[in-house]
């Protein structure tokens, strides 16, 4: 089947849907090729289906859109970013509003991550010890501390339902006694956390560890070892797309999500292009999440499945069609890139919000294909083609050129 035909297919999600408790989960299908799966995880806000990408808010809102429109383009979960939520506008303020669903107006499943990364990039900012982090902040300089306890205190305040442990996420660049450290230090963090869970989370928030071990994949299995060891509801790779090469990052994935345990969601952390979701989906990854369309949208980048469209380029001034024939999206159906284009040169927001709908719908309907393809027992051939036909477009490198 071609693309445009499965394009053209039913791309709600597909597989059992099942009641449960909250961290319920089951694999409904899986590839014959390859280790890409369909899978169904309870939350406290619902269900979720799995391979899913996840748009990132980090400060309760994916910029532009609100939350039925986020759902119109196909959005099961979205993220926020507990160190920005904590300082902006403060994690008790959140929940005085009833939580981070109430306060946004998203009833849908909630991810927060840690804000760990966002610390650790704080060079000269901040000292990491043991038992956490000192650091101040890039909002005001305010002096701060962050613990293993204290990323579980905020994330039970906003009320998540999948919640990230505090890890130490190295540089790609980092030299292989650094990358060790950073492992140790995580699975010291990682064993307090699991201890203090059930004293700190509601019994409806899931906890997911994280693996460390950079490019090294004797590191990664290892560590694997160790943090699969606990009694994590999920568990995720961190640690990619941090200024590696892109290749590595493809190896590590496809030698390290199909050893996770089968029995609990895979994540894979802040990735990425068109691409590197196949490559992570073909491995057997269920979530993963990248501000990649919401940003590129807004930099007047449009994804279709024959390559990124630039606004800005003036043949778009009398292109008086759609950015994509063959799309859904609310954008498509009703807009011009002529239109688009005028929007953009006149820095009106309706385009950033148009924009961010198109490019969301795209990650969400190359992640649909895929999941329909494994349901219908073909995701091995579904993958495979969506790779030839994006390949020469989407690059390993990200999108290797703009129309």
């Amino acid at each position: 089947m071609t693309i445009e035909r499965l394009r053209r297919a039913d791309l709600r999600p597909a597989g059992r849907a099942f009641d449960g408790p909250p961290g319920t989960f089951e694999v409904c299908a899986r590839a014959e090729g390859c280790a890409a799966r369909a899978c169904v995880l309870q939350t406290a806000h619902g269900p979720v289906h799995t391979p899913c990408f996840m748009p990132v808010g980090t400060y309760g809102a994916v910029k532009g859109l609100d939350p039925d429109e986020l759902a119109e383009v196909g959005s099961q979960v979205i993220l926020g970013n507990a160190y920005h939520l904590a300082h902006r506008p403060g994690a008790e303020r959140i929940a005085r509003a009833g939580g981070l669903h109430a306060f946004c107006g998203w009833h849908g499943p909630i991810l927060t991550d840690s804000g760990g990364y966002q610390v650790f990039s704080l060079r000269g900012l901040q000292r990491i010890d043991d038992d956490g982090v000192t650091y101040r902040t890039h909002f005001d300089g305010s002096l701060h501390r962050m613990t293993p306890r204290s990323v579980l205190e905020v994330q039970a305040a906003l009320g998540s339902d999948l919640c990230m442990v505090l890890d130490h996420c190295p540089p790609g660049d980092a030299r292989p006694a650094a990358v060790a450290d950073a492992m140790a230090r995580t699975t010291r963090w990682a064993e307090r956390a699991a201890t203090d869970r059930r004293a700190v989370l509601s019994s409806g928030q899931l906890l997911f560890g994280i693996v460390q071990g950079g490019t090294d994949e004797a590191l990664r299995h290892a560590h694997l070892a160790r943090i699969a060891a606990l009694p994590f509801d999920g568990l995720a790779i961190g640690g990619l797309s941090v200024g590696e090469p892109v290749a590595d990052m493809h190896r590590i994935l496809r030698a390290i999500a199909p050893a996770m345990p089968e029995d609990r969601p895979r994540y894979v952390m802040g990735i990425g292009t068109p691409i590197d979701l196949l490559v992570a989906m073909a491995s057997g990854v269920d979530l993963f999440d990248c501000v990649i369309p919401t940003r590129h949208a807004r930099n007047g980048q449009l994804f279709t499945f024959d390559g990124r469209l630039n606004v800005r380029n003036g043949r778009f001034r009398d292109a008086h069609r759609p950015p994509d024939e063959d799309c859904d999206c609310t954008t498509c159906r009703r807009f011009t890139l002529a239109y688009l284009r005028h929007l953009h040169e006149q820095r009106d927001p309706l385009y950033g919000r148009l924009a961010t709908i198109h490019n969301l719908h795209f990650f969400h309907e190359l992640v649909a294909l895929v999941r329909r393809g494994i349901v219908a027992g073909r995701g091995d051939a579904v993958i495979e083609g969506l790779i030839a036909r994006i390949s020469p477009v989407y690059g390993p490198a990200g999108p290797a050129h703009a129309s």
